[in-house]
């Protein structure tokens, strides 16, 4: 485990940052295209992100990430 001290600027900063991958990443998700090992990798991913801007999100903020269950199921 690492800790980093990061000052207002920083935090919303990589907020930003976050943000951004998680968009990318819930659209890429809804892509049906992609499948099997990239699939996962990106579910994996995501939930990394997801837990990391989670500690840092408002819980409203944060629920505007949070993935619809049947939007992931792979057919």
């Amino acid at each position: 485990m690492m800790g980093f001290l990061f000052n207002q600027k920083e935090c919303q900063e990589l907020q930003y940052l976050l943000r951004r991958e998680l968009e990318e990443l819930l659209l890429d998700l809804g892509d049906k295209r992609i499948d099997g090992m990239i699939r996962m990798a990106m579910e994996e991913r995501y939930t990394t992100v997801f837990k990391m801007y989670g500690r840092l999100a408002s819980p409203t903020e944060l629920a505007k990430y949070v993935r619809n269950k049947t939007s992931h199921t792979v057919h």
